[in-house]
């Protein structure tokens, strides 16, 4: 059993007990997004920036919620940064971290042929938590679908 306490604004703390054992990659994961979020890509963009494109997606059998921002270039549509919002298990944290990493730097079109199988191999996630892996590659494709269509008002529009 795998006891993670999470200090919450300041004096609040509570205490996640998983029944399942987290792979250790997880769990380093989602040790390092406390210690510091903003490095591993935790928090939003401007959503009236027209480079963001935003998915969101939530898992009602567990409660999970991701939501994701890219900031794409719209001259290439190549991923320049990207943060995300996770309420869930540490497997979703670590999931969003996860696909923080392999978004930075790819198109979009390389962005969706990222699968929840790549997401949940690296993080050796185990049958139980795969469905953390799936909503990590729903709020990609969410995103990208959000990107597109930015794309097609701004061409309407010029």
């Amino acid at each position: 059993m795998v006891w993670i306490s999470v200090q919450l604004s300041g004096t609040h703390t509570k205490r996640i007990n998983s029944i399942m054992a987290y792979s250790e990659k997880v769990v380093n994961r989602f040790r390092d997004v406390l210690k510091d979020p903003k490095a591993h890509g935790v928090g939003r963009f401007d959503p009236k920036d027209p480079n963001i494109a935003t998915g969101m997606t939530g898992a009602p059998s567990c409660g999970d919620v991701m939501k994701l921002d890219l900031k794409i270039n719209p001259e290439t549509d190549v991923i320049e940064d990207v943060k995300f919002k996770t309420y869930g298990c540490g497997s979703a944290i670590a999931s969003s971290t996860m696909f923080v990493e392999m978004l930075k730097g790819i198109t979009t079109d390389e962005a969706q042929q990222i699968k929840d199988k790549d997401i949940a191999n690296a993080l050796e996630l185990p049958p139980i938590k795969i469905h953390c892996s799936v909503l990590a590659e729903e709020s990609i494709k969410e995103a990208i679908e959000n990107w597109d269509e930015k794309k097609a008002t701004r061409q309407l529009n010029s």
